[in-house]
């Protein structure tokens, strides 16, 4: 029912060609992902350990938000724990399982994520970016990156810009891991 209203509405936006048709297509096409996305959670068989059953885990789902929305805290087990109203064991367990992964090891990708994004994106300098992303050192930034991602963060960053000024962005996954052999 939700969805059809959404097709409707983005159909509706296309046609009549108003003022802000296109943010409001683009914003009525992500609500129209996230049900979709929704419906699949509800109807399809269990997922496999990841990024995707974890999110659909509304025990983990208040950790996951503390993580998500502070990433640069020092997060300690305990209180992710807390937030999941689970024993610190029992909590660990259950987020590998739904995971894939310890929680902290968790929270250490997500913050290569963040940190692989600003790099190819902002010129925000490394200090900053180690800072914001809770590493008290540029240098414990760029070991927990070049550990994660199997490159220097300076090294990334000129990778992938030399590959999309060169109009190779689709190609700079593969330079990145020659890189990294």
């Amino acid at each position: 029912m939700v969805l059809q209203w959404l097709l409707g509405q983005l159909v509706r936006e296309r046609a009549e060609e108003l003022p802000g048709a296109s943010v409001a297509s683009a914003q009525l096409a992500h609500l129209m992902f996230i049900q979709i996305l929704r419906a699949h959670l509800e109807t399809s068989a269990p997922l496999s350990a990841g990024w995707l059953r974890a999110i659909s885990d509304k025990r983990l789902a208040p950790a996951l938000r503390l993580m998500h929305s502070d990433p640069g805290r020092s997060w300690r087990l305990e209180e992710l724990a807390k937030a999941a109203a689970m024993s610190r064991t029992t909590f660990a367990l259950h987020f590998k399982t739904a995971a894939g992964l310890a929680p902290l090891t968790y929270l250490t990708k997500w913050r290569m994520r963040l940190a692989e994004r600003a790099l190819r994106e902002n010129n925000t300098s490394l200090s900053v970016l180690a800072r914001s992303l809770g590493y008290t050192s540029e240098s414990a930034f760029s070991n927990a990156f070049k550990r994660v991602t199997g490159n220097a963060p300076k090294r990334y960053r000129s990778i992938v810009r030399a590959c999309s000024s060169a109009g190779e962005v689709g190609h700079s996954n593969r330079a990145l891991r020659r890189a990294a052999s």
